[in-house]
């Protein structure tokens, strides 16, 4: 059976908890050779002077016993060590101090010839409760040599083996605090990653304006909060450009749809009655008005494309355009019914598209002439950060409740905006749309010559790029 989703250790699967099993492995690794060294050191340190004095005596009364048969009792000379025998290969007690006589052997552990001298500690039941540090030394290397053993009673806690267990007991608690450490430390470092969890949980696809709280400082949290606001905002602008598009592409369809018909179905009426009276039909007529339909109908779908693709695309790379030249070239190459009037500063530089720049120039001038009864006036002045350029005629001019209202999409205000006098109904919103393009305003005031000013202003080039001899600036919103 496969182990991989079993729930055995859930809350394994944690970070806190991965960390904490680290820090209880590492402290294991480390700890527990540290205290080994540490509590063979430390034992070694408290217990040598006992044994020394063991030794001492062991070696004394071993000494003795080599130079004659030791019976009876045996003197100790050494202070503190109090428990002396010197017991034969049998197990027979021969001679003992007066503390150890009338005991059994003190410990049966007998130095090998190789090694005439070790250290026994005994904890048994016959001790009365406290251990037996001795020191055993053999008299001879003879294998029947009695053994010498010399020592004194020590507490349970002064035992080896107390030592270790205490030792043992401290290395237990360091791991076990380490790992509370950890465990604690690092839930409070996470406990702010599991709320921007939750909350980024919590935010619904719909509504991407909800930011998760950011933190002070600048630490992991506080950039990870950062990062996820700053993603978040992204989105919004990614999902607001994507609802744009598509209401774009609404639009599109909606205007498309509305100004084809009436030229479409003209057309279609015109080709059904030739087709159904040929005899009757003047052909050349008919031809003539069929391309002005069809004249009409590719006018409007030009329109429309570059409205779609003023919203919908990047914007260009843009050039060092002089306006000023740029005016002159385009009202130069016009066959116009009305004079235009050119008040112009001189080289007026612009960063932009020259080709848009010249198509608002062009709608302008295209509307100012449908409407105007004697002239056209254009002037182009600057500020210390933008140039203003009024197109203005000296037509009826536009009423204050619909200057705003000629800038949308075939908007016509009476009969003599209509498609007799030329057209598609887009000219203006296109103009708007390329100066918005181009960081500018568009607006429609009234005109000092009687009609309506198209005033455009659009941000100049470096101040490098300003050239030469200026005339006074305008004022921000001159009569035209």
């Amino acid at each position: 059976m496969s182990t991989g989703s079993s729930p055995r250790w859930p809350r394994l699967r944690s970070t806190p908890a991965r960390l904490t099993v680290l820090a209880m492995a590492t402290a294991i690794v480390v700890l527990v050779p540290m205290g080994m060294v540490g509590a063979s050191a430390a034992e070694q340190a408290s217990a040598d002077p006992g044994w020394s004095g063991a030794r001492e005596q062991a070696g004394i009364t071993a000494a003795a016993a080599g130079r004659r048969n030791l019976t009876g009792t045996i003197e100790t000379q050494t202070p503190g060590i109090d428990l002396i025998q010197v017991v034969a290969a049998d197990h027979r007690v021969i001679a003992a101090s007066p503390a150890a006589r009338g005991r059994d052997p003190l410990s049966h552990v007998r130095p090998s010839p190789d090694h005439p001298q070790a250290d026994v500690e005994v904890c048994a039941k016959n001790t009365g409760g406290q251990c037996l540090r001795l020191a055993a030394v053999r008299i001879s290397p003879a294998p029947t040599s009695p053994v010498v053993y010399a020592g004194r009673m020590v507490s349970p806690m002064a035992s080896s083996r107390a030592f270790h267990l205490l030792w043992i007991a401290q290395i237990a608690l360091l791991i076990l605090l380490a790992a509370a450490a950890t465990w604690k430390i690092t839930s409070r470092k996470l406990r702010p990653i599991q709320l921007l969890r939750a909350q980024l949980a919590a935010i619904n696809v719909s509504d991407l304006s909800t930011r998760v709280p950011q933190p002070d400082g600048r630490g992991e949290i506080a950039q990870l909060a950062r990062t996820i606001n700053h993603t978040l905002g992204r989105l919004e602008q990614a999902k607001a450009s994507t609802e744009q598009a598509l209401q774009r592409q609404r639009q599109f369809a909606s205007d498309a749809s509305h100004e084809l018909r009436t030229p479409l179905a003209g057309l279609r009426v015109r080709l059904e009655e030739a087709q159904m009276h040929p005899r009757d039909t003047d052909l050349p007529d008919l031809i003539g008005r069929t391309l002005e339909d069809l004249d009409r109908v590719q006018d409007i779908m030009t329109d429309l494309l570059l409205l779609a693709r003023l919203g919908a695309t990047a914007p260009q790379a843009t050039q060092h355009v002089d306006l000023t030249n740029l005016i002159r070239t385009e009202t130069g190459r016009r066959a116009d019914r009305h004079p235009t009037v050119l008040n112009l500063a001189e080289r007026v530089v612009l960063d932009a598209v020259p080709g848009q720049i010249a198509r608002v120039l062009t709608n302008l001038l295209d509307n100012a002439q449908r409407h105007a009864t004697s002239k056209v006036r254009v002037r182009l002045s600057h500020s210390a950060t933008h140039a203003e350029l009024v197109v203005s005629d000296d037509g009826d001019g536009v009423a204050p409740a619909d200057r705003e209202r000629i800038f949308q999409r075939f908007v016509r205000l009476d009969a003599a905006r209509s498609r007799d006098r030329g057209g598609t109904g887009l000219g203006l919103a296109i103009a708007r749309d390329i100066a918005t393009a181009h960081h500018g305003t568009l607006h429609v005031q009234q005109a000092a010559i009687g009609g309506a000013g198209f005033v455009l202003r659009l941000p100049l080039s470096a101040p490098a790029e300003q050239t030469g001899p200026q005339p006074p600036a305008a004022p921000p919103n001159p009569g035209a």
